[in-house]
């Protein structure tokens, strides 16, 4: 992830924000047709018209709108999350509590939360110690004692969000760290595993007893915790720096159209050397990527052991392979540079979905975000999903090349307008949770207008929950919906019809009550329920009315 450091049983849901979004509606004709959007030069402008919503009239209403809308949320470096390193419990709690409001009230449906940052945990752990960004010291326990990352699962999913546990694959101490590592720290008790790279320190991907060890690590909070999905991000081999010892190269990355300097190579030599003494007969390029490769694998088979439900993802950088990639782009190759081959991983089917990290504006030409999208959707050829990242925490931020508050806006209507990517990510929460630039308006008021379900993964299950049971009574000022618990279910997908118009809903399958607001004073009569499990299937429909 490139860094941008800028800082119950009854529910009662208001129908009057459920407007009906037409980008998802792709099998239901009254959805209109996006506009294809041309690539114009590098500071071009490139407007991107935003059709009106749909209106959904009938005696049925469509088939659920189903787009995946997440939000990382980075612990590294205080980017999100905690605000401080040393905030007391119920300051980071209160914090979690507001960032899953506002990603509700938003209508995004998951947040993606960063769990290992460097070898380190912000969760309990007899593999890791605790991260210095949670408690203001390697090593160091909450005080009074709690487990972050219960909290946010329990949290997430009693407002019907999915949580997905981010772990950094390789990365051993940040360049933002300023505490001594804890003794029980992998660089303390393997050091001949971690590597310094520049100001960082960095797990050896050729060394066995690392790839181990994360492995390890994912597998644990994958056993241990109801998470959603586990998700890595772009750091494998690290981003090269230029010698002398810089920071980091992730910016340099993306800003430059290529990376063409002196450069400071990776300590690697030990690892390589015995993989040469073994009788291996890959270069070092390709054993490089070999090793990440098996880690790829290793994690997904393993979560398919532990928990089939558990969707896999991955966000590596969004420039592909350079004999591969389409006319006219250029950039940095993380093929090359990084050594993630995620084209293979995709063709092999070694994740659930990717969501590469398309971080530059529609009418930069030599990465367009339109070209970027459809090469990754033509290497999709198992047919996993590919919801792409969104470089969110651009829109406004002061530096030389900000994204006008539009962009992201203009990003996600060119994303709709292609099928097969049925979902986003935003880089990061900040800007929504800051309405940088009128960002979160917008989104709120054009592109997230009603709820979503998460695309379904039939790949990890089709076999679809029994349809609840559904009884209304009209209440004050609302429709109250009783649902019967439909076994397997986690989300109840409801349409409610406001005079001859239908508008959509989620709730948590844990809620057995849901009242539907008035609408500008028009009362819903009618409604439509389905139950939806894990992996997204789709029970048969029940229904109600006055």
């Amino acid at each position: 992830m490139v860094l941008a450091f800028d800082r119950n049983k009854r529910l009662l849901l208001s129908a009057g924000s459920a407007g009906v979004l037409a980008a998802l509606m792709s099998a239901c004709s009254t959805s209109p047709k996006r506009p294809e959007v041309p690539v114009a030069g590098a500071g071009a402008t490139v407007p991107v018209p935003h059709p009106e919503p749909p209106r959904y009239t009938g005696n049925e209403p469509p088939a659920a709108p189903r787009e995946f809308r997440a939000a990382w949320v980075s612990t590294v470096a205080n980017i999100d999350w905690p605000s401080r390193s040393n905030a007391p419990p119920a300051k980071q709690q209160s914090e979690a509590v507001a960032i899953l409001d506002r990603a509700k009230a938003l209508n995004l449906n998951a947040i993606v939360l960063q769990v290992r940052p460097s070898a380190d945990a912000i969760y309990p752990s007899k593999l890791e110690p605790w991260s210095e960004f949670m408690t203001g010291r390697s090593g160091k326990e909450p005080s009074p004692m709690w487990d972050p990352l219960q909290f946010w699962v329990d949290q997430a999913h009693a407002r019907g969000l999915e949580l997905h546990a981010w772990f950094n694959p390789y990365r051993a101490r940040h360049a933002a760290a300023r505490t001594p590592l804890a003794k029980e720290h992998f660089a303390n008790t393997n050091p001949q595993a971690v590597k310094t790279y520049g100001k960082l320190l960095w797990m050896d991907p050729g060394e066995e007893a690392a790839s181990q060890r994360t492995l390890d690590v994912i597998l644990d909070v994958v056993r241990r915790y109801d998470i959603d999905g586990v998700h890595i991000d772009d750091y494998f081999y690290p981003y090269p720096i230029e010698a002398p010892a810089s920071a980091g190269g992730e910016a340099v990355a993306l800003d430059a159209p290529s990376w063409q300097k002196p450069e400071l190579p990776f300590p690697d030599e030990p690892s390589w050397q015995r993989y040469v003494r073994g009788g291996g007969t890959l270069d070092r390029a390709g054993w490089r990527r070999q090793n990440v490769d098996k880690l790829i694998e290793r994690i997904y088979l393993g979560i398919r052991r532990e928990k089939a439900w558990v969707k896999f993802g991955i966000s590596p950088f969004g420039i592909g392979r350079p004999d591969r990639r389409p006319r006219g782009i250029a950039g940095f190759s993380q093929y090359d540079k990084l050594y993630a081959d995620a084209e293979l991983w995709l063709q092999k089917g070694w994740l659930d979905y990717l969501a590469p990290q398309l971080y530059w504006p529609i009418a930069q030409a030599p990465q367009a975000y339109p070209v970027l999208l459809d090469y990754w959707l033509a290497q999709n050829t198992r047919g996993r999903h590919v919801w792409p990242g969104l470089f969110t925490s651009r829109t406004a931020d002061g530096s030389a090349k900000p994204f006008g508050p539009d962009e992201i806006v203009q990003q996600i209507d060119v994303t709709r307008s292609r099928p097969a990517a049925r979902g986003h990510v935003h880089f990061s929460i900040a800007p929504l949770m800051q309405n940088r630039g009128g960002l979160y308006d917008r989104l709120k008021t054009q592109s997230y207008q009603s709820a979503a379900l998460v695309p379904a993964s039939p790949w990890l299950g089709d076999r679809a929950p029994e349809a609840p049971t559904v009884a209304v009574k009209r209440g004050d000022g609302g429709l109250a919906v009783a649902i019967g618990t439909a076994k397997n279910a986690v989300t109840y997908a409801i349409w409610a019809r406001y005079g001859d118009e239908w508008r959509f809903t989620t709730a948590p399958a844990g809620k057995n009550e849901v009242v539907l607001r008035d609408l500008a004073g028009v009362p819903a009569r009618a409604v439509v329920v389905t139950a939806v499990d894990r992996v997204g299937n789709e029970s048969a429909r029940a229904s109600a009315k006055v």
